[in-house]
């Protein structure tokens, strides 16, 4: 039932206009509404996006899953046959002792890049957090100016530092006492090939890792601060009671972000060395391309890389349920 009031029209009479009652309780807003057009519309909004998931990431994956259960090398691309051959490309890797000592070595060198970045990456952080805003505008376009140089680039500077002849570190070290370092070949064994991949790598992801935990550091109200100094916490304390709780969350994306990006560096080990010497310094992504490109062998090649993106799964699921493990406990 409506209620009728009274009004003044345009033409100066009386106007009679209808009051909105709300609908009964239990009948649904009709298609079309604002409130359906509503909640509709963040879906609509990560239309574009997902169109371009789909298209750019999932369908070369799709691709790629095809070629693993092919005989593909070089007589089938160029008669243009197609060679099914089921799980025999997956068989002959997963039976493959290299391949494990492959999967371990890229394991133990993600994580002691993903730590190393991490504790410095959170220290400078901090110590951003501390300057004054001079030496920060300083370090800050330090930091950018190392994170924005491209790989190939950093590759070449730090070929050059370690290059045996001529390197800036061998001429330092020698100039030190070291002699026996003058003409000392930083890629000739594992470890030390190992050593500058991960120099490299650790130079190059600090500053992403400081930036955010600086930004993040600037969400933190100053009055817990002066709230902690008034308790009597000392530094220590103050951080361990306050900024790190707020730092939480950060430092757990942060790591999950630098845990894929470490995995799957390709451009830095293969641009030093080839995975050289001896094809020891290779990762899984580097394993994959020598397999696949280098000799020839593709469908052996696309098992290996669906394989890298299995257990690149395998971690991040395990770090992701370590990290809300951990907060469940905390709540």
């Amino acid at each position: 039932m409506s209620v009728q009031t009274e009004g003044t029209d345009t033409a100066g009479g009386p106007a009679v206009r209808k009051a909105r009652v709300p609908a009964p309780r239990g009948e649904t807003p009709a298609p079309g509404t604002p409130s359906r057009r509503g909640a509709a519309a963040p879906y609509l909004l990560m239309l574009p996006a997902l169109l371009a998931t789909v298209v750019f990431l999932g369908w070369p994956l799709v691709k790629n899953g095809m070629l693993s259960f092919q005989n593909l090398n070089p007589r089938q691309l160029i008669q243009h046959l197609t060679e099914w051959n089921g799980f025999d490309n997956y068989r002959d890797v997963l039976s493959e002792a290299e391949f494990w000592h492959v999967v371990e070595r890229s394991v133990l060198f993600t994580a002691a890049n993903v730590v190393l970045i991490m504790v410095l990456g959170t220290l400078t952080g901090l110590l951003l957090a501390r300057l004054g805003k001079r030496m920060r505008l300083l370090l800050l376009v330090g930091l950018v100016l190392a994170w924005a140089m491209p790989p190939v680039a950093a590759t070449t500077v730090y070929q050059w530092l370690f290059a045996q002849r001529f390197g800036v570190v061998n001429w330092t070290l020698d100039r030190l006492g070291w002699h026996s370092m003058a003409d000392h070949n930083w890629l000739s064994s594992q470890f030390s090939t190992f050593a500058v991949v991960l120099l490299l790598l650790v130079w190059g992801s600090v500053p992403f890792v400081a930036i955010n935990l600086y930004a993040a550091t600037t969400t933190i109200p100053r009055e817990l601060y002066e709230a902690a100094s008034l308790d009597g916490a000392g530094a220590w304390k103050s951080f361990t009671s306050v900024t790190l709780p707020f730092l939480r969350p950060f430092l757990y994306a942060t790591t999950f972000l630098e845990v894929i990006w470490i995995f799957k560096s390709f451009t830095q080990i293969f641009a030093i060395n080839e995975g050289g010497p001896d094809r020891l310094t290779e990762t899984l992504p580097i394993y994959a391309f020598v397999e696949g490109v280098g000799n020839q062998h593709f469908g052996v090649g696309a098992a290996i890389s669906f394989l890298t993106i299995l257990v690149l799964l395998v971690i991040t699921a395990y770090y992701l349920r370590m990290a809300l493990k951990q907060e469940e406990d905390e709540l």
